[in-house]
């Protein structure tokens, strides 16, 4: 019996399916843990006051309880903390984030459970998040608008307040980054022009006039933009709020560095769902701050999908035409035998590689020659000789080329030939044929092999450390200076943040969520391009299912 059943083939079904079943399991608890420490993160925590004496000195600490674990008692003892009035061979302590920056130590600290001595959740405890320094805990004990006390509903007042104060300082960084920066670019093309019209030896009288009065006009504009740009500064900079911190000293807090205030011990549940949405979207929409430890990923988010997106645009025309020359016109010889082959065995190159041939080919001889040939005037600074986002695109698009290829191929072998002998029949040419009748049919598999491209190219990071990508980047490759599109520009990404974040952090313990919520990120904008396409690809299935007939 057990012989046949085995010779049913029921048990390799059984275990195939079950394979597959621990597969999907696992891929799915990954995804939900990844979710959960990156997502859980932007919950607004109790802040807890510890009152702490015994193997420390007395003192009292403020901040969120980030993580808990059991010790060993010879650990404890190894590192200098006495515990020997204690008969338990494991003790419990607690990870607290303490914030205030600017005057503890660290910003991080472990405390023996044994050390509480008292702890408590004080409903005016305030949170503040800062442009600088981290967050901020303690109690307010005072709000000064334009040097004067505030009297009243302090808490109120202060929400205001940091409200006006926040939206100056998005005013003032718009002014910045909007009109002033472009006259700052203007400027610097006419220094270039300049400079062009003196290595041409073209730089006459009337030409200096004009260029002369052009940087006058833009100087001029320049000034008063500059005197709005510090009028809103010091606008942002008028109020201040006093805090009680865990030392028990007041610290006086300029409001124009706070971005948020909230108590998070007062707030319902209702109130923290619609607290937790902002901060996700802040996370989402906001740049960077604190060498990429806190703030947003915004320029991260951009330069993926926009580096993603020009990469697809170069490989799906070249990959598509490489697969129809091979299937369609190319001799069935052994030259073609060997093409096959090493596009196969390209698609194996390590990514490392590929980005060694971007920066060695691309970047210092393509981009080197494209300076000297038509921006000499830069010189010495490089403007395509230097890595950017277009090198990038294009070295992934390299390494992805293979799997379009692979992809289209296929699914011109899968067009049944009487389909192109009945099209030649009625007088099309062989172009018409293709045009017409092959390529719509293969479009789903174009697709297929698209879909591929993206889930690779989108997760990529070694090759793009060496061809474009930046820890920050001060501008987008994309803004309202012509020509709007600037692919001689680096970028951030992704990958190489969870990178940066995860291995390059000063703060590890600060940027461990922001590796989990990244990473979520990472995946779920590598989904949304594939169901993208994945779309796409049933349209086009359905639209040309006629063909098949």
């Amino acid at each position: 019996m057990v012989k046949q059943w085995f010779r049913s083939g029921s048990p390799w079904i059984w275990m195939t399916g079950g394979a597959v079943s621990i597969s999907l399991i696992s891929v799915i608890g990954l995804l939900a843990m990844i979710a959960w420490k990156g997502l859980s993160f932007f919950w607004p925590s109790e802040v807890v006051q510890f009152e702490l004496e015994g193997s420390i000195a007395k003192q009292t600490i403020i901040g969120e309880i980030y993580d808990r674990e059991l010790v060993p008692k010879a650990r404890l003892a190894a590192t200098g903390v006495d515990v020997s009035a204690y008969d338990r061979e494991e003790f419990e302590r607690l990870l607290i984030k303490t914030g205030n920056r600017e005057y503890v130590d660290l910003d991080f600290r472990w405390i023996l459970n044994t050390d509480i001595k008292n702890q408590s959740t004080p409903t005016t405890l305030a949170v503040f998040e800062r442009s600088k320094n981290g967050n901020f805990y303690g109690y307010v004990e005072g709000v000064i608008e334009d040097g004067q006390p505030v009297t009243g509903d302090k808490v109120a007042y202060l929400h205001k307040l940091v409200e006006r104060a926040v939206d100056l300082n998005d005013e003032a960084l718009d002014l910045q980054n909007g009109d002033i920066g472009h006259i700052n670019y203007e400027l610097e093309r006419l220094r270039l022009k300049e400079k062009s019209y003196l290595l041409d030896n073209e730089l006459t009288d009337e030409r200096v006039a004009e260029l002369a009065e052009a940087r006058a006009e833009l100087r001029a504009e320049y000034a008063v933009l500059e005197k709005q740009l510090f009028a809103l500064r010091k606008q942002a900079q008028r109020d201040q709020v006093m805090v009680k911190d865990m030392r028990g000293e007041i610290v006086t807090i300029p409001l124009y560095q706070v971005l948020d205030v909230w108590f998070p011990n007062d707030m319902s549940f209702l109130t923290k769902l619609g607290h937790y949405f902002i901060q996700l979207g802040k996370f989402v929409s906001d740049d960077p701050r604190e060498a990429n430890t806190e703030g947003g990923v915004f320029p991260a988010i951009f330069g993926t999908v926009f580096m993603v997106m020009l990469m697809a645009v170069i490989v799906t025309p070249f990959g598509v035409v490489a697969a129809i020359y091979l299937h369609e016109y190319a001799a069935k010889n052994a030259v073609t035998k060997m093409i096959r082959i090493a596009v196969i065995n390209l698609a194996g190159v390590p990514s490392i590689v590929y980005g060694v041939f971007g920066l060695g080919f691309f970047v210092y001889m393509l981009g080197g020659s494209l300076d000297q040939l038509f921006y000499p005037e830069s010189s010495p600074t490089p403007v395509f000789g230097t890595p950017g986002v277009m090198w990038s695109a294009l070295t992934l698009a390299i390494l992805t080329l293979p799997v379009v290829i692979v992809s289209t191929e296929e699914g011109l072998s899968r067009i049944p030939s009487t389909v192109r002998h009945g099209s030649l029949a009625l007088g099309a040419t062989q172009a018409e044929t293709l045009w017409r009748i092959v390529i719509p049919m293969a479009s789903p598999a174009i697709m297929t092999g698209l879909i591929l491209a993206v889930a690779r190219a989108a997760g990529e990071v070694a090759p793009l450390m060496l061809v474009g990508v930046v820890k920050m980047a001060p501008t987008l490759p994309l803004d309202g200076n012509f020509p709007y599109f600037h692919l001689d520009r680096k970028f951030m990404h992704l990958g190489f943040h969870i990178y940066d974040v995860g291995f390059q952090s000063p703060n590890v313990e600060a940027a461990r969520p922001l590796v989990y919520a990244t990473a979520f990120l990472l995946v779920s904008v590598i989904i949304t391009l594939n169901i993208t396409a994945i779309g796409i690809r049933n349209h086009l299935r359905e639209k040309f299912r006629s063909l098949e007939l």
